[in-house]
Order: structure tokens, then C-alpha cells, then sequence
């Protein structure tokens, strides 16, 4: 049985709260990532997705280089323990309707994310949602 530490991703990226969202787009971009962790100083602010970019502000039309992430962002977060099982989180993720969960320790510091690729490729490397994980960046 595969634990969430398994088939995290560990390089988590952190951008602060007023990065511009042009920014954090060419950021995400760059590192070939769908998501990076906010920060509202020391403390965790939210996450912003691609899918943040496209439906909270393409379409309502946001300046990219005048709006900040932290006006975007998803500030519920989702987190679940490394050593919770692979199927704890594709439950987690369907229960919630998200694709993306943050990782902690046991301590609950922040040690990676999981997506809903990463479970794809694990769990069933042979499915359709596995090959189009791998062909796309992680979204």
C-alpha cells in the first residue's frame, strides 16, 4: 500500500501574498508546477492554482501585473498527512472536489503537495488520467 509521502511532490514553491500574478504565473511556468504555496509573512496564506488564474482572474478580466496572488488565492487549504495511504487522499480529494492536497509531518509542518496526478500515476500508471498527467504540466 503506497503512502501520500510516496507519490508527493516534495519541492514545494512559496510565493508571498503580493507577488503579482503575472509574477507567479511566469514562476509557475518556469518550474513546470499548476500551484504554489502563499505566504502572508511566516504564516501560510493559500494556495493559488493555474486553474485560480484562469477562472478567478482571466476571466473577470484582473490586470495581471497590477493584481496580487493573495487577492486570488484559495485560502481554504486542504492538508493531509504524509503517512496517510494513497486512497486516503483520492477519498479526501473527491470529498472535497479538489485536485490538489498539501502535505505535513506529523507535526504539521508543510512538506509537500499531492495531486490528483501523482495518485493517477501511481495507483494505475495504465489509465487514461495517468497519461494525460504526464503529458500536461501538473494541474
Amino acid at each position: 500500500m503506497f503512502r501520500v509521502s510516496d507519490v508527493m511532490t516534495r519541492q514545494v514553491v512559496y510565493l508571498p501574498a503580493e507577488t503579482a500574478l503575472e509574477e507567479a504565473a511566469r514562476v509557475m511556468k518556469e518550474s513546470d508546477i499548476g500551484d504554489v504555496v502563499v505566504t502572508d509573512g511566516a504564516t501560510l496564506a493559500g494556495m493559488l492554482t493555474d486553474r485560480d488564474i484562469v477562472v478567478r482572474a482571466v476571466a473577470e478580466r484582473a490586470d495581471p501585473v497590477t493584481t496580487t496572488i493573495g487577492s486570488i488565492i484559495t485560502r481554504e487549504v486542504v492538508m493531509i498527512e504524509q503517512q496517510a495511504t494513497a486512497s486516503e487522499a483520492a477519498v479526501l480529494m473527491r470529498e472535497r472536489n479538489i485536485r490538489r492536497v498539501l502535505v505535513c509531518d506529523s507535526a504539521r509542518k508543510l512538506v509537500g503537495i499531492v495531486s490528483l496526478g501523482d495518485l493517477a500515476r501511481q495507483l494505475d500508471p495504465a489509465s487514461a488520467l495517468s497519461d494525460i498527467s504526464e503529458a500536461a504540466p501538473n494541474m
